[in-house]
């Protein structure tokens, strides 16, 4: 993708959907990080299904750790690798309580010592509660990044770096939701919607592609 593309792509983006968002569902910073980390090859639909009824009996990390391991495996074991999940948001929160004060902290750093917390989460959380302009490249994003020609990189973190130099500072906040959607709806991995995309006049791979 050309450099002058990359303001249209992202106009484009915007003008069809203003306000982007998570679809988790949350109601405070630390929901949020308990959302994101059981969201590791799940659903948001299957996450938020489970943290319903998670959230209703304990949204704090003193309150998760009361419920006890048995207790929190109970309340999410419809999610994907829910025991490894259930001891690392365990591990997580009394972390939380013994060093924070109860409260996530708000560096890339300090989240990243919480267990199962990588870079991807702690971008997420940053981004999406703080409203730091992060680049949280999960496989959507690594994607779109790479076949549309936005920002080309052999791993996530060289994707991010490509993110984070080429994604104009004006769009740098929602620039991550956008990205999600558009790979998780249209830009699919085995058959992308290029028919239906609102950025395929931008994107290298549509350039590249014969006309149906």
């Amino acid at each position: 993708m050309q450099r002058e593309s990359i303001a249209p792509f992202f106009a484009a983006l915007q003008a069809a959907n203003p306000t982007p968002g998570t679809e988790l569902e949350y109601t405070s910073v630390f929901e949020l990080l308990t959302a994101v980390l059981l969201s590791a090859q799940a659903t948001d639909v299957g996450v938020n299904k489970a943290t319903r009824r998670l959230f209703a009996v304990a949204n704090t990390p003193q309150a998760m750790l009361d419920l006890g391991l048995a207790g929190l495996e109970s309340h999410i074991r419809t999610i994907g690798l829910y025991k490894s999940k259930a001891r690392h948001l365990l591990h997580s929160c009394r972390i939380l309580v013994e060093h924070h004060g109860g409260v996530v902290p708000r560096t890339c750093e300090a989240l990243q010592t919480l267990p199962g917390v990588g870079r991807k989460t702690a971008n997420v959380v940053l981004n999406v509660a703080f409203g730091e302009p992060t680049m949280a490249v999960d496989r959507h994003i690594f994607r779109v990044s790479n076949r549309t020609g936005l920002a080309p990189g052999k791993n996530p973190l060289a994707v991010e770096m490509q993110l984070l130099q080429r994604v104009p500072q004006t769009c740098a906040v929602d620039a991550h939701h956008w990205l999600i959607l558009l790979g998780r709806y249209v830009c699919q991995a085995r058959k992308p919607r290029c028919q239906q995309c609102l950025v395929a006049a931008y994107c290298d791979f549509r350039a590249n592609t014969p006309a149906q």
